[in-house]
């Protein structure tokens, strides 16, 4: 009888374990395949536009049927928010982990900038549907959320450079919001050309922007002894 019972928990144990186990597995596996699917809309997205993708498109790309894309999304909007919402925290937050660390201006700035071409190659087709479909999206009430975020960058930049000129390490005569827009702009506009496995990776990108908008492209006069 003892070793019956005992048999039959140990049974009855196996048997819980094998159970969680495929409980696990399944949500692994569903956490996994929502991943690839979000991952494939994204370059969908990039290739295509938003606004010109269908939910049917996304489907077929991905081997399913339409109806079997709605048990993970409702929508194809819900898509692009992950897709775009991911990249911003991450964005942000490493930009938010930079200052709070300190440090004098520039070489804040200069972190700053390779943070901005670090995010070239891991959210690529994020920044590429900005850079496409910004002027849509901030229509849908949504993804308000991209112009409270566009603001926070913003004010992170902008408040950098004005250190750097209250502490002389930046021109005085430079505007903060137009020198702010034009970095922005170098960087992200560089997702329309910059391809991995160039010349240059975005560390190697980074460093040469960093050297030009610092030191310029002008050659310095060299300044020769003084006439007698």
């Amino acid at each position: 009888m003892t070793t019956r019972k005992n048999s039959g928990g140990a049974a009855h144990a196996t048997t819980g374990r094998q159970a969680a186990k495929m409980r696990a597995t399944s949500v692994g596996s569903a956490s996994e395949r929502r991943d690839h699917l979000v991952k494939l809309a994204a370059e969908i997205f990039a290739r295509k536009g938003f606004q010109a993708t269908t939910v049917r498109e996304i489907a077929n790309e991905a081997g399913i049927l339409s109806g079997s894309l709605y048990h993970h999304f409702d929508s194809k909007e819900t898509i692009v928010d992950e897709v775009l919402s991911t990249f911003l925290d991450d964005l942000i937050g490493r930009y938010r982990a930079v200052i709070e660390k300190g440090g004098e201006p520039r070489p804040v700035l200069s972190e700053m900038v390779r943070i901005g071409f670090g995010t070239l190659e891991p959210h690529r087709a994020a920044i590429t549907v900005m850079q496409n479909d910004w002027s849509y999206l901030r229509q849908i009430k949504r993804f308000d959320y991209l112009v409270k975020a566009e603001d926070e960058v913003a004010r992170m930049w902008i408040e950098q450079i004005k250190r750097g000129q209250a502490k002389g390490q930046l021109r005085a005569d430079i505007d903060p919001k137009l020198t702010y827009r034009m970095i922005r702009d170098t960087i992200w506009v560089a997702v329309r050309w910059f391809r991995p496995g160039g010349r240059l990776n975005t560390s190697a990108l980074a460093d040469h922007y960093i050297t030009v908008l610092f030191d310029g492209m002008a050659v310095r006069e060299s300044v020769g002894p003084a006439p007698a």
